[in-house]
């Protein structure tokens, strides 16, 4: 009998996956990672701490590898959950908020999926647009916008539909060619490119450089619910050293040298990180012959950053008790994004504007949970995954009337605390002038909060024993 994810539709949901079907291999999360990050909305973050921040070369170069280091540094430790319970990050959070209090974090991690498939369907979206003005002078008008955002959320939608094993294999070859054409952009901004300028830059503040870091990691912290999403199908006794390696190596492969990429080119060109339009920037300080292939490789890029957000989504949307198979769950995603995308490119004044904000209250949001989840790790070394499962009250993961109240509390208590500590252009916190509130910490105080609130409360325990496991896990961290 086939496996659920063999085949050219995984059909496995939030199900764990049997021993005798994780076949899968820890240096596939390479590639996964650097495909999570191909997105020319890096070089604009770049150009952003040199406008906006006004950081010089060597203050963006410690962000650029702080940033990944940090954010992806923790997708994989909590991608360690996946090979421990072999389900998706959300299923494996009833074990930690219970079966009805898992709805909670699950609804709202979901909503900001939304956003953040949204950014990227429009960015996918400019970048054909642009390629078209390139190579044919087709003029961008409303109807163009249209088409080109369906086509790009609809694409999404087929390789977030048919699984792990298309994303994998679109993953590693992405990665090839976007590694092969980011090579050559570097080599032409080394021969074009004025260092006096960009060496002679005066440094920014500490306070900046801290900003500028948590801005750039926000993006990665996103992914952390995910992580388990792709480590499911390892086998148990995959070395959990070496799935944080390949996660923070995969991302940082991408981010550093991208960022950099921004920051020289606002140098001589400080209105990108301005523009309302994120991608044509690229088409304008690049030949065409360089700027065409690597839109062209790079909106492939986005359309997997995306297809994994969605592939991650459908769980969610499972957990929250939407009874329909994964691959028609993410259609609720799609719909919605390219809603929403159309929205961001007809009637919003400001993409760059709406990004940053965007990325700013994602941070908080997923921060919160992160906390939780993150202190249960240190805990928990095994999941039930009947009690995953079962959402009556029959599951050892039921608690108290659905609920794991302490979790739930620590949760909703740092969710609160985050926000007030953050500002963006349509809200700002009380706290949000504090030391760590203007340098964009709030998500930071999140964590901390959720996580040591989490610590002391007493904790629940499971309402029925847990089948005992054949072999308890070893970790290799």
């Amino acid at each position: 009998m086939p496996h659920a994810a063999e085949g050219a539709i995984e059909t496995r949901g939030l199900e764990p996956v049997p021993d005798d079907e994780r076949t899968g291999h820890v240096r596939q999360l390479f590639p996964t990672w650097v495909a999570a990050n191909i997105s020319v909305l890096l070089l604009t973050m770049g150009a952003g701490l040199i406008v906006f921040n006004g950081l010089n070369f060597w203050q963006v170069l410690t962000v650029a590898v702080a940033a990944p280091v940090v954010s992806y540094g923790i997708v994989g430790l909590v991608s360690l959950a996946g090979k421990r319970g072999g389900s998706p990050g959300m299923a494996l959070s009833r074990a930690v908020f219970g079966q009805r209090g898992n709805l909670f974090p699950g609804t709202l991690i979901w909503v900001a999926r939304w956003g953040w498939e949204t950014i990227n369907a429009v960015t996918g979206a400019y970048a054909v647009l642009t390629v078209l003005d390139l190579v044919f002078g087709v003029k961008r008008d409303t109807p163009l916008i249209v088409i080109t955002l369906l086509l790009f959320v609809a694409c999404t939608f087929l390789v977030s539909g048919l699984g792990i094993g298309a994303l994998r294999v679109c993953s590693t070859w992405s990665t090839y060619l976007f590694g092969a054409f980011s090579v050559l952009v570097l080599v032409y901004l080394v021969a074009h490119t004025d260092w006096s300028a960009v060496f002679g830059r005066p440094a920014g503040s500490t306070a900046m450089m801290v900003a500028g870091i948590g801005t750039v990691a926000a993006g990665g912290i996103s992914w952390v619910p995910s992580g388990p999403d792709f480590t499911r199908y390892l086998p148990r006794s995959a070395s959990g050293r070496a799935m944080v390696g390949s996660t923070v190596g995969g991302a940082g492969i991408v981010v550093l040298p991208m960022v950099l990429m921004g920051a020289v080119m606002a140098v001589g060109t400080p209105d990108l990180a301005k523009a309302q339009d994120p991608v044509s920037f690229i088409g304008e300080l690049l030949p065409a012959w360089i700027s065409v292939p690597y839109l062209l490789i790079a909106l492939v890029g986005m359309l997997l950053i995306n297809s994994m957000s969605m592939y991650s989504a459908g769980f969610t949307a499972q957990t929250l008790g939407i009874k329909v198979p994964r691959a028609w769950a993410v259609s609720v995603n799609a719909v919605i994004s390219l809603v929403l995308g159309f929205l961001l490119m007809v009637v919003a004044t400001s993409f760059i504007g709406s990004f940053i904000s965007f990325l700013t209250l994602l941070a908080v949001a997923f921060s919160a949970w992160i906390g939780v989840f993150g202190v249960d790790m240190l805990r928990r070394r095994t999941y039930d995954g009947a009690a995953l499962m079962d959402t009556t009250r029959t599951s050892a993961y039921w608690y108290r009337g659905g609920f794991a109240w302490s979790a739930t509390a620590a949760w909703g208590t740092a969710l609160v605390v985050g926000l007030l500590f953050t500002s963006v252009d349509w809200f700002s916190g009380p706290f949000a002038g504090t030391w760590p509130g203007e340098n964009g910490l709030g998500w930071v105080i999140t964590t901390v909060v959720a996580a040591g609130l989490y610590a002391v409360l007493p904790r629940e325990r499971a309402t029925a024993p847990a089948p005992a496991r054949a072999e308890e896990e070893t970790l290799r961290v």
